[in-house]
């Protein structure tokens, strides 16, 4: 997958640190809350202690397989030592076991560190749950746009084409208005090049003012994991003469481009509620829509179909209605 170092690759398919600790002396988690179950990257982790010493430590994860590799290093280095030295393991040295995460994935060795602090606090204090918290991310349920947002509200108020579906229009006014938010290059933000940024434009928001996004001649489309995108593409329909729907396609693109952000992708994509993602899918890349027939939600869904055709395990349980993470993985459109 993109951005996966060899070196990340082996830690992410290392098991030896997976799973569950019955009888554990301490366990930390990141996320995992009952008000934040799905809301956010999780990490939990558990450890016993021999002689002040952190003699056995499993992990278990929601996340990506960046985040799998930065706990995978972060319990090798935990293992076997005093509870006071792996309380001082930092995000660097699992950076550094990793030979180096992307700069967008640093935030994946925290998330390893702030639980493995916890467990490590859990077990000092008598094995009570240790919850910890990292900074990013704090907002991370709420959408990001709303309808007053002024390059939302600027593409919306613009005349519609004809034959232009009020959804597609809200739906790239949201994806428009979140990348100008971030940065000078929306349409790199967007995965897309600046021609296909310009096409987007003109078909939904041709008289939109010129002060709303345009390509502005940045650059192409940013590092997106090349193994969505592939992925996506597969399911974009196309016409008799076997060209492929452009819509669909900028919407493939979005999506394998927005689903490397942290967080939930609905939100990433700027939508004004999580419904507005699957409704989008479902008209645009309805045998998408089709094959996540259980109602996963749409990133888990994206990296456990990779996972799949790569041979590897996203996660452990044998059945998803057994698993305690159901709610992780799954949500209602609401």
């Amino acid at each position: 997958m993109t951005g996966y170092s060899d070196t990340i690759r082996k830690y992410a398919a290392d098991d030896r640190f997976t799973g569950t600790l019955p009888d554990a002396d301490g366990t930390g988690e990141v996320g995992l809350g009952a008000e934040e179950a799905g809301r956010r990257l999780a990490v939990r982790f558990a450890l016993r202690l021999t002689d002040g010493a952190v003699t056995a430590i499993r992990f278990q994860v929601f996340g990506c397989g960046f985040t799998i590799a930065a706990c995978a290093a972060a319990a090798e280095l935990a293992e076997g030592r005093l509870l006071e030295v792996a309380a001082g393991i930092t995000a660097a040295e699992i950076d550094a076991l990793l030979q180096g995460l992307p700069e967008e994935r640093a935030y994946c060795a925290e998330l390893a560190v702030e639980a493995l602090k916890a467990a490590l606090e859990s077990a000092r204090g008598g094995s009570a749950v240790q919850s910890a918290h990292i900074g990013a991310g704090e907002e991370d349920h709420h959408s990001l746009i709303t309808p007053d947002d002024p390059v939302y509200r600027s593409l919306m108020e613009s005349p519609a084409p004809q034959g232009v579906v009020s959804e597609d229009r809200r739906l790239f006014a949201s994806l428009l208005a979140i990348a100008a938010r971030e940065t000078d290059d929306p349409a790199g933000a967007l995965g897309l090049s600046g021609a296909d940024f310009a096409d987007l434009r003109a078909a939904y928001f041709p008289e939109a003012p010129t002060s709303s996004p345009t390509a502005r001649g940045v650059g192409g489309p940013s590092a997106a994991n090349g193994d969505v995108l592939k992925l996506l593409l597969a399911h974009v329909p196309k016409d008799p003469k076997g060209i492929p729907s452009p819509p669909a396609r900028w919407l493939a693109q979005c999506l394998a481009a927005r689903a490397a952000r942290p967080g939930h992708l609905w939100i990433a994509m700027g939508l004004l509620e999580r419904p507005q993602l699957t409704a989008a899918i479902a008209r645009h890349l309805p045998s998408l829509a089709a094959a996540n027939d259980k109602g996963m939600r749409w990133k888990r869904y994206f990296f456990r179909e990779i996972c799949n055709h790569s041979g590897g395990l996203l996660c452990k349980s044998p059945s998803c209605g057994a698993c305690s993470d159901y709610a992780l993985c799954f949500a209602r459109e609401e």
